[in-house]
């Protein structure tokens, strides 16, 4: 189960002989919503990165990092602020325009990337950031990408990642999958990927709405960045055994 509309069809979910709910905060979201749900039927298992896959320090090959820096090449020498995310009024491309802005005006050399795609119905919502971006003077300061099918090589020549989502999320495998990278991230402190914040780099929480403390907090993590542990957090292999255990038990049990 995740964050969904409370209706009818959403209600199904809940029905299980056992609900499995993908963070605390999703458990904490069916108890709230479906208050007859009893609490022993929701199991939390995690979403899970494998780890060989998004391997602490790595970095894409020199060939990839040429051609991307010949496509970018605005971003040369600055440090890359990426958003990660489709393009949606909920992924908080707006507060990471004003975010690049503030950090401009502090005098950091970086250029934001917001990466992701754009759906036919979000087209003119993409039109409305392009002129804000236009508007605001940062069209040298910040880069469209568009779809990418390379976004864990983006993730790892960043130097940081934001998650800006305004609402809270279910869990934030991107925000995951960067710090599986050992790439400082920073999000709202809210939903899953205040969770997995909390957890492995709480450095870099940010208050939704509080322009001034996440610019600050921004700024520090560029110009003086606490180092991302390097550790196994949320292995892939956890969610795969503790899913197959849970139907195991369900198999066993009398009917």
């Amino acid at each position: 189960h995740g964050l969904y509309g409370v209706n009818r069809y959403s209600e199904i979910m809940t029905q299980g002989e056992r609900v499995i709910a993908v963070s605390d905060t999703v458990r904490d979201y069916i108890l709230r919503e479906y208050p007859d749900t009893l609490p022993v039927r929701i199991q939390v298992i995690y979403r899970g990165v494998e780890g060989k896959a998004y391997p602490h320090g790595w970095k894409p090959d020199p060939a990839w990092q040429q051609a991307f820096a010949a496509q970018f090449p605005q971003a040369a020498g600055k440090q890359l602020v990426t958003l990660p995310g489709r393009i949606t009024r909920l992924k908080g491309h707006e507060d990471f325009i004003e975010l690049i802005a503030r950090l401009k005006r502090r005098g950091l050399a970086v250029h934001g990337l917001i990466v992701g795609g754009a759906s036919t119905s979000k087209l003119r919502y993409l039109q409305k950031l392009r002129d804000r971006v236009r508007s605001m003077g940062l069209e040298s300061d910040i880069s469209f990408t568009g779809q990418r099918d390379d976004l864990k090589n983006i993730l790892a020549i960043s130097n940081l990642v934001l998650s800006l989502s305004t609402q809270p999320e279910s869990f934030g495998r991107t925000t995951l999958e960067a710090l599986r990278l050992g790439v400082p991230t920073a999000g709202y402190d809210h939903g899953g990927v205040g969770e997995i914040l909390r957890t492995i780099y709480p450095e870099g929480l940010l208050t939704l709405g509080d322009f001034d403390a996440a610019t600050k907090c921004i700024a520090t993590l560029l110009q003086q960045p606490s180092p991302v542990p390097d550790d196994d957090f949320y292995p892939l292999r956890n969610m795969l055994s503790q899913t197959l255990e849970l139907y195991e038990q369900l198999a066993r049990a009398p009917r």
